[in-house]
């Protein structure tokens, strides 16, 4: 695939007015200016590149990010027949994986791919104190497998008043944020001394603890905890809570973070924001607003942006970070956190996030800044392959 005359955001640190991008088995070949092409395609055979598409002038950008929802395991068409997404018998699951439960054939992934989204992060929601393992994929395919880019990719916990609403009003733990932080931190100190005595050796493999399991890569520093919290309080304890294990954390939804912004820069965690174009459906998102992002910025944090969907709809999600930035977001972070600072996030900054050669070819073209409400999408690439072109 050969690319011309494109605006080229690579959200590397360079734009190309008039670019192109030179696509080789999947991946990222060759990148620059067009006045570079000849030069820096010389030997290649036109007649090697299928398509050429030529598209003069437009936005070209890496394939948007969601780095926080729920497509295909809350699937948006068939209620609780289709919804997967908590397992409520138990509030503590760590051994459950999000893999098993995502239908690719949610029309949800292709609502993605019409927005330019190119990979989400999806997994468990907030139900549970633990929640399991989330995936970080692609958003075509009929195949999860074929789909995954890292799978675990977090470990989903939860803070305030879902575990505590769920779990509470059946008279067991937790009843209170208390008992959600020492329910945490008790699976924490069991998962650590396991950790311990497997590396010893003192572990024979049918006395192998499969939920523990799930903890090593989060205590070896491989995937984050993956926080859901809104209240200010939620997000220290989840910082404290994460310093006490020396574990990677990333602060989903975050909604009152604006509160503890120089609080959150000293632990040095990311956030993902949002997300903003849902209700205050209860008490603790009081002081939700799409300031928060502009806020975290200026004090110094990484922030990305989620859709949460289907609380919010995947589509729009270019729209919920011109919010953002309608409310005090620059507009080059508005961009990052919907493409290179999400990958950041999600861990998978190697393969996806901008456009650099080596990296797949997951390509979003606009007509315009996709965070303007009149921009369409021209084309959707993902692996080099065009999966949406618009008028499909």
């Amino acid at each position: 695939m050969l690319v011309l005359n494109g605006n080229i955001h690579t959200m590397a640190g360079k734009t190309y007015e008039n670019g192109f991008i030179y696509v080789k088995d999947g991946k990222i070949s060759a990148i620059g200016d067009m006045k570079e092409l000849h030069g820096r395609l010389s030997g290649i055979q036109e007649s090697t590149m299928d398509p050429v598409l030529d598209v003069n002038g437009a936005w070209v950008m890496p394939g948007l990010i969601d780095a926080h929802c729920h497509v295909g395991i809350t699937e948006e068409k068939w209620g609780q027949a289709g919804d997967d997404c908590n397992e409520t018998s138990a509030p503590v699951t760590p051994h459950l994986r999000a893999i098993d439960a995502i239908n690719p054939m949610d029309p949800a992934f292709h609502d993605a791919i019409i927005g330019g989204i190119t990979s989400v992060m999806t997994g468990p929601g907030s139900s549970n104190v633990i929640g399991g393992q989330s995936v970080f994929m692609k958003v075509q395919g009929r195949s999860v497998d074929n789909m995954v880019l890292k799978a675990p990719a977090a470990l989903k916990i939860s803070f305030g008043e879902n575990p505590k609403t769920n779990y509470g009003s059946k008279g067991m733990m937790p009843c209170s944020r208390m008992a959600v932080a020492g329910m945490l931190r008790e699976e924490l100190w069991k998962a650590c001394c396991y950790k311990e005595k497997k590396e010893k050796g003192d572990i024979p493999e049918e006395e192998k603890d499969f939920r523990l399991e799930s903890f090593i890569p989060v205590l070896n520093g491989k995937i984050p905890l993956k926080a859901h919290l809104h209240r200010a309080y939620d997000i220290l304890t989840a910082i404290r809570v994460a310093r006490e294990f020396n574990v990677k954390l990333t602060l989903d939804h975050c909604t009152e973070g604006h509160l503890v912004a120089d609080e959150i820069k000293k632990s040095g965690f990311p956030v993902i924001s949002g997300p903003g174009f849902a209700a205050r459906s209860k008490i603790e998102v009081e002081n939700m607003s799409f300031k928060t992002a502009g806020i975290l910025e200026s004090a110094g944090i990484k922030v990305a942006i989620m859709s949460d969907h289907p609380v919010s709809l995947i589509r729009y999600l270019p729209l919920y970070a011109g919010l953002c930035v309608k409310q005090g977001l620059s507009m080059e972070e508005g961009l990052r956190a919907i493409t290179v600072n999400a990958a950041e996030i999600c861990g998978v900054q190697d393969v996806t996030g901008s456009l650099e050669t080596g990296k797949d070819a997951d390509i979003a073209i606009f007509t315009d800044n996709p965070m303007k409400t009149f921009t369409h999408t021209l084309y959707t690439i993902i692996d080099g392959k065009i999966v949406y072109q618009m008028g499909d």
